[in-house]
Parts: structure tokens; C-alpha cells; sequence
């Protein structure tokens, strides 16, 4: 059982479907949460999804508050940590999974289109990191949960939005792995397959039930927690089952004289190789190369 007591998390998108299960998990662990999500037309603070999650939280004798900024506001951000911070005190965990879905072929995806995927998935992830940053670098502590997708992975038709702004999240939580390392910050991200508000048109039946937010729970609980030993990784999770994902680049093959189409026949045929690192793609090539790393980098002056 991930023991979270004393903690304090945030959740965007926290209201309905996976973040109403990472917020109900998070504080049944220990953990005070901001639930985030935003209010929609009409609707009174009770009747809000956040308010709702919030209600659930207390009722169970846990402790959160509603937060409903539109995550994709540049303000959304520092409202969230500032909520965090006066109504508990401090601020030590960041769960990133507000999102919205696309279902249309690129050439019927505006550039107006794409701006709004980008605006709520990657920039609204973006404002609670960079408002939550400072923070966790100054405590010497924090963890990072962002949500990506198989699609930003591999892309997929009709998801060319979708897919695009999820590699930008993988992508920026790897190179924040990278840079919080000293200072005692973890971020990696999870990739679920679960029923929820984008995926009920196609999952029913046994497979939605298996498909239930719950399942991914655990692993978003113990990257959230102090016992986490991954950073910068990629977790796909469904159905109480769990996976890496990374990048994986071929060795080289020399082209240098060579027909381009027998290269990349040569290369569609290597076995990949698993890195961990851009530098340590590059030192694979170096390694091909029959080039030594160490003496490849400059030395600093």
C-alpha cells in the first residue's frame, strides 16, 4: 500500500472518468488534493464534477478543494500551486492528465483545431509545471505525473492533433526527468488504455469493464509516491497490466558512397536498441563508428 501521508497533490482534470480515479486514490492513500476541472455552463459549485470528487474525498475523511480553471488559461497554472499552497501548506505532487480528444482526418483538422488540442492537453500541462516547478526545486523533492497516449507514440489516423500534442508531453517530461534528477524530482509519464468520456465509443461490454480507470491507479500512486525509483519512463497501463515504453533507435549502417535505398533496407533489417538517453543514442553512433564518446565531447573550458 503507497503510503502518501502528508503530501499534497494536484490533479487537472481531476473530476471525471481517470482523474477522478487518481484524485480518490491519491487521497485514499494519505494525500491532500486540489481537484481540478473545469466548471461548465450553468452549473452551480455543488453540481460540478470537482465539487462532486471533492465531496467524495471528505466523506471518506480525506482532505481536498476545487480548483475549476480552464487549464489551458496561462493563469491556470499558478492559480492551482497557490490554491495548493494556502489551503495546505505545500505542494509535492503534480498528476498532468486534462486532455481533450480529436476524431478527424488532418485534412479536415484546422490549424484553429490544433491550437485547442495543444491549448488544453500540452500548454495546459505546461502552465502547472512551470508554476509548480519552482517549488518543487526549492523542497528538494517532487513527482511528476503527465498522461500521454499510444498515439503520440505512433501516431494514428485521425489523431494527428491528439497524437502530436501527446510526443510533445512525452518528450518534455523526459527532458524534465533529466533536469530535475539533481534536485530530487521525478516525472515520468502514464499511458493508459481506460474507460473513459474518449473512449467509450469504443470499448463495451467485458472489455470496458476490464478497461476500468481503477486499473491504472496503482502505478499513478506509486509514481506519485516517495518510493518511486522510475524517472523519465513511459508506463502504458490497462487492464491491471503494465509496460515500458521508450525510444529505440537501429544500429547504423555506413551510407557514406551508398545507394539511400539499400541503406534504409539495410537498417529496416537491424535490430533495435533501447536508449535511455539522447546522449546515449549519440555514443551508440559514435559506438558504431568505432569512435570513442569520452573523446568525442568537448571538453569545458
Amino acid at each position: 500500500m503507497t503510503d502518501l501521508s502528508g503530501r499534497v497533490a494536484i490533479v487537472t482534470g481531476g473530476g471525471k472518468s481517470l482523474g477522478r480515479a487518481y484524485a480518490l486514490g491519491l487521497a485514499e492513500r494519505g494525500a491532500a488534493v486540489v481537484v481540478n476541472n473545469r466548471r461548465h455552463q450553468g452549473e452551480s459549485d455543488e453540481q460540478t464534477s470537482a465539487a462532486q470528487v471533492v465531496a467524495s474525498i471528505r466523506a471518506r475523511g480525506g482532505r481536498a478543494i476545487a480548483n475549476y480553471d480552464e487549464v489551458e488559461q496561462a493563469q491556470a497554472g499558478e492559480n492551482m500551486v497557490q490554491a495548493a499552497l494556502t489551503a495546505f501548506g505545500r505542494l509535492d505532487i503534480v498528476v498532468a492528465n486534462a486532455a481533450v480528444p480529436q476524431a478527424a482526418a488532418f485534412h479536415k483538422t484546422s490549424a484553429e483545431d490544433f491550437r485547442t488540442i495543444f491549448d488544453v492537453g500540452f500548454y495546459g500541462t505546461l502552465h502547472l509545471l512551470q508554476a509548480a516547478w519552482p517549488i518543487l526545486r526549492e523542497n528538494g523533492y517532487g513527482r511528476i505525473v503527465t498522461t500521454t497516449s499510444s498515439a503520440g507514440r505512433f501516431g494514428n489516423h485521425g489523431l494527428t492533433a491528439y497524437g502530436a500534442a501527446k510526443g510533445a508531453i512525452e518528450s518534455l517530461t523526459r527532458s524534465l526527468a533529466a533536469e530535475g534528477a539533481a534536485r530530487g524530482i521525478k516525472a515520468n509519464a502514464i499511458s493508459p488504455y481506460a474507460l473513459s468520456q474518449m473512449t467509450s465509443a469504443y470499448l463495451s461490454g467485458e472489455i470496458a469493464e476490464r478497461f476500468s480507470p481503477e486499473q491504472v491507479v496503482p502505478m499513478v500512486l506509486w509514481l506519485a509516491s516517495e518510493d518511486c525509483t522510475a524517472n523519465g519512463e513511459v508506463i502504458i497501463a490497462g487492464g491491471g497490466h503494465f509496460r515500458r515504453g521508450f525510444p529505440v533507435e537501429t544500429q547504423s549502417a555506413d551510407g557514406v558512397g551508398r545507394n539511400m535505398a539499400a541503406v534504409f533496407d539495410e537498417i529496416r533489417d537491424k535490430a533495435g536498441v533501447a536508449y535511455s538517453s539522447s546522449n546515449a543514442a549519440f555514443d551508440g553512433l559514435l559506438k558504431d563508428m568505432h569512435l570513442d564518446a569520452a573523446s568525442a565531447r568537448k571538453k569545458p573550458n
